[in-house]
């Protein structure tokens, strides 16, 4: 199927693809088939309409027309196949010529444009340059995760004083659009200075006394009128604070695996050290790709940017705020040229995905929207969205890559082992690769996605968890409810 490529754009492009009348066939038999079994004809049963009859009753304009559509999607995925482009949004078919109406003979020429992955030069990422806070754990940071951790043991109490950040209030709302009520709820537990519940809030209830209601606008976060402006009435019921616990050696017993507070400390001060090593990290990964997006030329598709964020603000139903679209605008182009940087790094460094990789990531992935494993990975198999998970991993790898090639400094002048942070993980054995710097094509998608779900099929080991935190879980859990 001889594919011509015209570069209309660095992101857009025209293809002109012929299909022969011998590859139009099986289309031209299909279509046959697919309108036997839909018309009715006196003295034919449905399926079994001859091409003849078709031809006299339906017409071979409608055959044709049939069959012409049926072909587009494989005329253009061949294409795209030939040409080695890498499509980003979605092509726009024009037909040129057509086979004869009466013989089927001739050739069908279709042209599609497509916005495409832009040719980039990757810019030198070999030893680039950044700083980092220091990781140095003080006596604050070590205080700070033992105030977090007494927090969890914690007991409520009722005080009659005003409400003040930190506290946890007890409160009714009331939303309304005009005359109407459109939401409400009744004692809700809520913790002032959290943030967790309506833009305003926070700033209502500071000061506010057990029995004192006021009212403030917000925008709505769910249901019908999401994303709409509305009056919030709240009544506060009860004002209570965290009663904590004495930092002491009984403390450390009940919360933790150590016998003294001393020794809680030290535990402490060591996992404030790993967080803190963790940050640093993030820090250096994001500021790489800062410094990358700075001095890498990618253009961007507009059209591909605009569906985007037309999807994005139809989702949060605000079509019609501006600034919002300014910002996810931003967002977008920026997610969309850190996407095309590190597919080209990890094409250039041929980056591979383990099925190992791949199921890991989509285990975790799967945790965070809260979804069996087994569900997640088949919604995104009869999705078709395999292909692009593999291409997160590995552009996480090329990030990786990056990192390790990076020479980062913390602010006070010392050198900052990433080693860890940094370490990409290849599988030694070949058979076990589904990705090498190349798109997969729909079959090994599906074979991925089967051998993804039979990996977290598995049994799993069960994780060991301490009694005494187990407890506090409970405890804490508690106390919030």
């Amino acid at each position: 199927m001889p594919t011509t490529v015209e570069q209309l754009s660095p992101t857009r492009v025209k293809l002109t693809t012929t299909v022969t009348p011998e590859q139009l066939k099986p289309s031209i038999t299909h279509a046959y088939e697919h309108i036997a079994a839909d018309v009715t004809i006196p003295g034919f049963r449905k399926g079994k309409v001859p091409p003849a009859i078709i031809d006299t009753r339906v017409g071979k304009g409608a055959v044709l027309e049939h069959a012409i559509n049926d072909s587009l999607d494989g005329a253009y995925r061949e294409a795209v196949t030939e040409t080695k482009l890498r499509p980003l949004g979605r092509p726009e078919a024009d037909i040129v010529t057509v086979p004869d109406v009466n013989t089927f003979e001739g050739d069908l020429v279709v042209t599609f444009e497509v916005d495409v992955r832009p040719q980039i030069t990757v810019p030198n990422y070999d030893k680039l340059a950044v700083t980092v806070e220091s990781s140095a754990v003080t006596d604050a940071d070590v205080e700070a995760e033992l105030d977090r951790l007494r927090s969890r043991f914690g007991t409520l109490i009722t005080v009659d004083r005003p409400a003040k950040s930190g506290d946890f209030v007890q409160i009714d709302l009331e939303a309304k659009i005009g005359d109407e009520v459109v939401d409400s709820a009744e004692n809700i537990s809520y913790e002032l200075g959290s943030g967790d519940l309506l833009d305003g809030l926070d700033d209502a209830l500071d000061s506010l006394t057990a029995g004192e209601a006021t009212t403030f606008k917000s925008n709505l976060l769910g249901g019908d009128h999401e994303g709409e402006e509305a009056e919030i009435s709240v009544k506060v019921n009860s004002v209570k604070e965290r009663e904590l616990p004495e930092a002491d050696d009984d403390f450390a017993q009940i919360s933790s695996e150590y016998d003294t507070i001393a020794e809680l400390r030290e535990g402490l001060k060591s996992e404030a050290a790993k967080s803190k090593t963790f940050a640093q990290g993030n820090e250096a990964r994001n500021k790489l790709v800062e410094l990358l997006l700075e001095q890498a030329e990618i253009p961007v598709p507009e059209a591909v940017i605009e569906d985007e964020v037309h999807r994005h603000l139809e989702a949060e139903n605000r079509l019609e705020d501006d600034e919002h679209r300014a910002e996810v605008k931003e967002a977008s182009e920026k997610a969309l040229r850190t996407q095309i940087l590190f597919d080209e790094i990890a094409e250039s460094e041929k980056v591979t995905v383990s099925q190992n990789e791949l199921t890991s990531y989509l285990v975790q992935a799967s945790a965070q929207y809260g979804m069996d494993p087994n569900e997640f990975i088949k919604i995104l198999a009869d999705n078709g969205q395999i292909p692009q998970m593999v291409g997160e991993v590995a552009r996480s790898k090329a990030i990786s890559i990056v990192l390790g090639k990076a020479v980062v400094t913390d602010e006070d002048g010392n050198a900052v082992d990433l080693g860890e942070f940094a370490a990409v993980q290849n599988d030694d054995d070949d058979s076990d690769i589904i990705l090498q710097a190349e798109p997969q094509s729909d079959e090994e998608a599906a074979e991925s996605a089967g051998e993804a779900i039979a990996e977290a099929n598995k049994p799993a080991k069960k994780a060991k968890k301490s009694t005494k935190k187990a407890d506090a879980d409970a405890e804490a859990e508690g106390d919030a409810e």
